[in-house]
């Protein structure tokens, strides 16, 4: 099996004494170009798999309260899955302008750009593209950093982009993605991770009894296809109310009418751009407790709602709607045809930086 970590080696990683490790091997080829899988473990014994098609993660093992080691997050057992059209952004990086843009549309220094669709980078974006990459190793962590240089024209963008994203697994079981690019021409700029989490580590088939905390008084009002308004509101009293811990499942009844289940932009308390707490996620079956540092303005929250149960995932198990959810890290939607949301737009002689960390927890 190519991505999952077989019951032994947890096991063993339960009741061995663990040393820190990156491992890496080739998993496959797509159009001929091989695909690198990385296996990084620190000294706690906590796992984490990527691979370079998409700089995607597709794997998480964390112990629960019993500490026991379970995988959080989805995935797929075979490369032929992870590139097919499928595989719903499955922990992959998301660029070069992650969620929508209106129309396929914008305009930048006087000029139009048409684009090869509204959403997510395009119809072949980051997620569709091998990245280079080569391991770090430092006294206490391990990591690997992924380069991909998107050329002037691709997807319809401007400008010659060069990206780098650094996955960190540090010893205290904080995973931390730091994103950098610079270009040559000014062109918007939106990167993410699309990682879909389940807490339970298999014991729950959906997500909707954790519990979310998302530390934002506001969020962006949003039309059919989750596309914003350009009005920002205040969560109190509606359905987006998670300013104190409240189950996925409350009132996600009460959101579907334009995203099946919840799809929306929170507009951090934290405008700074430095490291700050944005939200938390208990799960209470395993313990399990995920805290999401960044330096970005937004987070989208998303509750899985097109996850399907005609697609296997890993171990050749069905998912389920709602079974799992994402917390993506990053500038609002849209930002480049809305003047009044914070700024996305890159310049030759700027360097882009980011910085999210997925900080895994236990309650006893």
């Amino acid at each position: 099996m190519l991505f999952g970590l077989t019951e032994n080696i947890l096991a063993q990683n339960k009741n061995s004494a663990k040393k820190m490790s990156i491992n890496k091997e080739i998993i496959g080829q797509v159009s001929g170009e091989d695909v690198f899988q990385y296996t990084l473990q620190n000294k706690m014994g906590m796992q984490v798999q990527l691979i370079t098609y998409g700089a995607a993660i597709t794997n998480i093992v964390t112990p629960d309260k019993d500490g026991k080691m379970n995988s959080i997050v989805l995935g797929f057992d075979s490369l032929n899955q992870y590139a097919s059209n499928e595989n719903s952004l499955m922990g992959s990086t998301v660029g070069r302008v992650a969620n929508r843009i209106s129309n396929k549309k914008f305009t930048l220094e006087g000029k139009e750009y048409t684009l090869s669709s509204d959403i997510h980078g395009g119809v072949n974006g980051f997620d569709k593209h091998i990245w280079k990459a080569k391991e770090l190793a430092k006294k206490n962590e391990l990591g690997v950093e992924m380069t991909y240089l998107s050329k002037d024209g691709e997807e319809g963008f401007p400008g010659n982009l060069s990206v780098s994203v650094t996955f960190t697994l540090k010893n205290n079981n904080d995973l931390v993605i730091d994103y950098r690019a610079t270009t040559d021409k000014a062109t918007p700029l939106v990167l993410t991770n699309h990682t879909y989490f389940n807490l339970s580590g298999g014991k729950e088939t959906k997500a909707l009894n954790t519990e979310l905390t998302v530390f934002a008084d506001q969020f962006l009002e949003f039309k059919d296809g989750s596309m914003p308004t350009g009005k920002i509101l205040n969560v109190k009293e509606t359905p987006f109310d998670f300013t104190s811990p409240k189950t996925i499942g409350k009132d996600i009844e009460k959101v579907q009418q334009y995203t099946n289940g919840y799809d929306v932009t929170f507009v951090l308390r934290n405008q700074t751009g430095k490291l700050a707490l944005a939200a938390k996620a208990f799960e209470p079956i395993s313990g399990r407790e995920l805290e999401v540092y960044t330096t970005e303005p937004g987070v989208v929250f998303y509750s899985g709602n097109w996850l399907s149960e005609k697609v296997k995932g890993r171990n050749n198990v069905p998912y389920t709607k709602n079974g799992a959810f994402c917390l993506e890290t990053m500038h609002y939607p849209n930002s480049i045809n809305t003047p009044s949301f914070p700024n996305t737009v890159l310049r030759p002689n700027e360097i882009f930086t980011s910085q999210t960390i997925y900080r895994f927890l236990v309650r006893k």
